[in-house]
Formats: C-alpha cells, sequence, structure tokens
C-alpha cells in the first residue's frame, strides 16, 4: 500500500489551543479515592496524594482537569466537599450507586492540580442546583475577599483565590438518565440565568453550555440548536460528548475517527446556523469534554459502597490505536474544538491505573495521549493525501492512513501523527515537506505489536509502548518510510535555520 502526504505551511486549519489536552475527574468509581487519593499509602503525600499518580499525570502536561463530574455533579451540593473533613456529611450518590463520603471537594482537588501541574475546568450543578448555588460556587472560588463566601474559603486554608477561569454550566441535561433531567427549552432558560450570574461575578470566566451527549441521542442537534438559541450571547463554548467501543468488528472500530469527525463537523454547523439567526459576529467553539474509549456493555450492577470497582476498562493495543485516530482528529478540528477533556484521567475509563497499596500504571491509551500533548501544540495544517480506501460495514469507505500535522513556529519543529488502521498491510508513505525550509528528522516512534490485544499491567507495565525507530533523512524535503500494519506514528522534523 503506498501513500503520498503534502504538507504546506500556507494550509492552515487554527492554532491549536492549550485546552485541547485537557483530562477529567469525576467522584466516580475509583477515580478519587485511591485513584488520586489513598491516606496511609506508602507514596502518599502529606495530604493523602498518591505521588506516583501526581508523577504521572505532571508527566502528561494536562492543561485543565474537569471537575467534579459528570453524571455526579446533577446531585452534588458543593458545600458538603468544605471545611473540616469531620464535619462533612456522608451522601447517596444517586448518579452511579455508591456512598460519597466527601473527603475530597473543591479545596482539596485544587490543592491537587498544583502538585499536579493543571489547572481545574470548574462545573456547576443544574439538576439539583439552582443558579445561586452555581454564583455562590464561583464567589467562594474566584472572588478575592471581602464577602461571605470568600472568607468562607480564606478561613478554609486558602487566602488567595482559586481562578478558576473556564466553568461548564451542568453535564449532559439532554440526557433521561441524569438527575432533574431538562428539555432544551428548560435547559436553555436555566443556563442563561445561571451564565448572568456566574458571569456578573467574575467577568473574566468563560462558560461551556450542554451540547448533545452523544451523536447517537434522538434529540441531537436540535437539542444543541435550541440551548444555543437561548445563551449564543453568554456562552463561549458548546460541548459535545463521544464515546467508542469495539463490537467485533476491527475494522469499524479502528474507523470510529469517521464518525468523530462528522460529528464535530454537524455540531459546528449547528452553531453557525445560530450564529447566522442571531446576525451575530461571535464564532461558537466547540469543547469536546467527555471523548474517549468506553465498553459501556460491560457495566454491571454493584451494591452502595464507597469507591466501587467500576468502569475500570484495561485497553488494549486495539484501543490505543483507536483512541490515536480520534485524536488525530480532534488536531484536525483545531479551528473549532478549542478545549477536549479525556474521560477520565485515573482509574475510570483511564489513561492511568492504580492498585490500592500497591503500584500505578500507564495504560495502552496513556501513549498517544501523551504525544499529541507533547508534540500536538503550535498550528494545525490540513495534510494532503492520497491513500487507499478501506470498506467498512459500519461507516463504508474510509481511509487506511489517517494524518494530522502541527506546525511549532516557535521551536521550528513540523510534527506528523499518523494512523496505518489496516492490521494487514504496510503503508509505504511518502511525506514531502518541501514547503518548509530545510528540514531534518528529528524524532520518530512507533506503537504497534503483534498482539493487538496485549495490555499493560502492574506486573508488565510496559507490555504497550512505543518504540524509537531509525531516522530517515532527506536532501529535498521528501521522506520515505513504512507505516507497520495497525500502527500508531510520530514523526518530527526540525527546520533548520537560514544561512
Amino acid at each position: 500500500m503506498k501513500t503520498k502526504v503534502t504538507v504546506a505551511k500556507e494550509f492552515k486549519i487554527g492554532k491549536v489551543d492549550d485546552n485541547l489536552f485537557s483530562s477529567f475527574i469525576e467522584h466516580l468509581g475509583r477515580a478519587v479515592y485511591t485513584g488520586i487519593y489513598e491516606p496511609g499509602h506508602p507514596d502518599a503525600d502529606e495530604q493523602g496524594f498518591r505521588r506516583d499518580v501526581i508523577k504521572m499525570v505532571s508527566d502528561l502536561k494536562v492543561s485543565l482537569v474537569r471537575y467534579p463530574g459528570g453524571n455526579f455533579l446533577s446531585g452534588y451540593n458543593w458545600k458538603d466537599g468544605i471545611g473540616p473533613r469531620e464535619n462533612r456529611p456522608v451522601r447517596l450518590d444517586r448518579a452511579w450507586h455508591t456512598i460519597e463520603p466527601n473527603l475530597i471537594g473543591i479545596d482539596d482537588f485544587y490543592d491537587w492540580t498544583q502538585k499536579a501541574g493543571t489547572k481545574i475546568m470548574g462545573a456547576v450543578n443544574m439538576g439539583t442546583g439552582t443558579p445561586q448555588d452555581a454564583g455562590d460556587l464561583v464567589e467562594y472560588c474566584n472572588f478575592p475577599k471581602g464577602t461571605y463566601w470568600s472568607d468562607l474559603r480564606r478561613s478554609n486554608g486558602h487566602e488567595n483565590p482559586y481562578g478558576i477561569k473556564t466553568w461548564c454550566i451542568g453535564n449532559e441535561m439532554d440526557g433521561p438518565w441524569q438527575i432533574c433531567h431538562l428539555s432544551a427549552e428548560d435547559y436553555g432558560k436555566k443556563a442563561l440565568e445561571t451564565a448572568k450570574i456566574m458571569k456578573w461575578t467574575d467577568e473574566d470566566i468563560k462558560l461551556v453550555v450542554c451540547g448533545s451527549a452523544s451523536s447517537s441521542m434522538p434529540t441531537y442537534p436540535e437539542w444543541d440548536r435550541i440551548v444555543l438559541e437561548h445563551t449564543y450571547d453568554v456562552a463561549d463554548y458548546i460541548s459535545i460528548h463521544r464515546y467508542f467501543e469495539n463490537y467485533g468488528d476491527d475494522d469499524d472500530f479502528l474507523a470510529s475517527f469517521y464518525d468523530m469527525d462528522q460529528f464535530i463537523k454537524t455540531c459546528a454547523a449547528t452553531c453557525d446556523y445560530v450564529k447566522a439567526l442571531k446576525r451575530s459576529s461571535k464564532t461558537m467553539y466547540l469543547s469536546f469534554d467527555e471523548w474517549n474509549i468506553w465498553y459501556q456493555q460491560k457495566k454491571e450492577p454493584h451494591p452502595w459502597m464507597t469507591a466501587p470497582r467500576i468502569l475500570e476498562d484495561h485497553y488494549s493495543l486495539l484501543d490505543a490505536l483507536a483512541f490515536g485516530g480520534m485524536a488525530i482528529t480532534l488536531l484536525n478540528h483545531a479551528d473549532r474544538v478549542k478545549a477536549a477533556c479525556l474521560a477520565q484521567l485515573v482509574n475510570v475509563i483511564a489513561p492511568i491505573f492504580t492498585e490500592p497499596g500497591k503500584g500505578a500504571y500507564r495504560q495502552a491509551i496513556y501513549w498517544p495521549f501523551r504525544d499529541i500533548s507533547f508534540f500536538g501544540r503550535g498550528t494545525s495544517l490540513t495534510p494532503i493525501v492520497n491513500c487507499e480506501n478501506k470498506v467498512t460495514k459500519k461507516y463504508g469507505e474510509v481511509p487506511a492512513v489517517i494524518f494530522s500535522c502541527v506546525h511549532n513556529e516557535e521551536n521550528g519543529e513540523i510534527s506528523v501523527f499518523a494512523l496505518n488502521t489496516n492490521k494487514t498491510e504496510s503503508s509505504v508513505t511518502e511525506i514531502d515537506l518541501k514547503s518548509f525550509a530545510k528540514t531534518s528528522m528529528i524524532y520518530r516512534t512507533e506503537l504497534t505489536g503483534d498482539n493487538l490485544s496485549a495490555r499493560n499491567s502492574l506486573e508488565n507495565p510496559d507490555a504497550v509502548s512505543p518504540k524509537n525507530v531509525p531516522l530517515e533523512q532527506s536532501d529535498s524535503g521528501i521522506y520515505t518510510l513504512e507505516l507497520k500494519p495497525a500502527s500508531w506514528n510520530v514523526i518530527r522534523f526540525k527546520m533548520q535555520a537560514e544561512k
């Protein structure tokens, strides 16, 4: 199989926002308790946070972490999680059928983000919560001092405000599974009034309104249109969520990027329709604040308990490849997708997995996320690709090899991310960089293997991990290399300074 990709610096998609490399921690399963927080663990710090997890999160260079939910959010009272731990109430979390001890709340989580080198994407309850509750939370977090809520934060040990500048107004309110689910009309009205109070409290914040929980929702994309007609003037983003899983056809699964691409295009078109309807000059951006591989068909019931082992998917090499296709799609829509949260971060459908009292390891999907976070910052370019298509049952013809290209003008580097979805055939790939000054290849890795079912574990943490590949050089600016069957590839080039 032969493939040619031409990368021209003039064909710009848009600036890649740092918030594209964000993630998500919800009070769900073991994400918090025995995930990021485990007092008594041999590697716990003075606040009970696991240092091994902090190190792995820090290594990912996660820009924002969405918190505290998720479905949990719609029944959560943020006031339960502040003040002395011995005074915090134990509550039922009806969203996930668990018991919430409230040992971690907004103050504690802020401390954790400081240690992990990231920031909070806040979220306010639009289920059982009120617009006033949302305004109080913003005041508690962001107002300097001299008011009831800001001074309560100070008395709880945090003199300086947190400066949380991005907030989600609810979570998946289109979903019947959501606590106090609302119609699009009712949510749009409530979100508008909530946004007003929040922005009157801190005029510098950016707000995300709830879009469709999935492209499979029967209300999609009508929900998005109605919500935006109410909130277009106050919102900065509309959220979209999408998960994929393998139902038994690997080719369909590896082509998940196609579904994600269509979802983004439709959501952007819906936003632009409302922009025209409103006669607005503002462009509405997308916050893809839940995306991942999630095997929802494996969910099982569990008794009431704290931190049950739920949604603990163990990812394979095949999962990592499909995940890489989704990552490429996000980069290729950098003009409209300005925030994206890998859901989630620890234990629960996550790149990092821990065992209580024991160690932690990186799951297979950790690596493509790390790659785009490290090397995907800059300006996304449109790759001109000539490659073979393959026929899938679900999506019809899709490209067998897909690419994204990012030009980092500050350091004079070009990063090419490539996914070969063909499981049996290599792609002899020609990368044409003649548009740039003289270049040299400085880095190349591949994530591949004979066993697509291979998974990492505590006992074998590197069963799935990227390997360095010998570098190719070219005086002409055209590089020819082999992309192995079923492989995720990262190739980086340095522009040589002109003499």
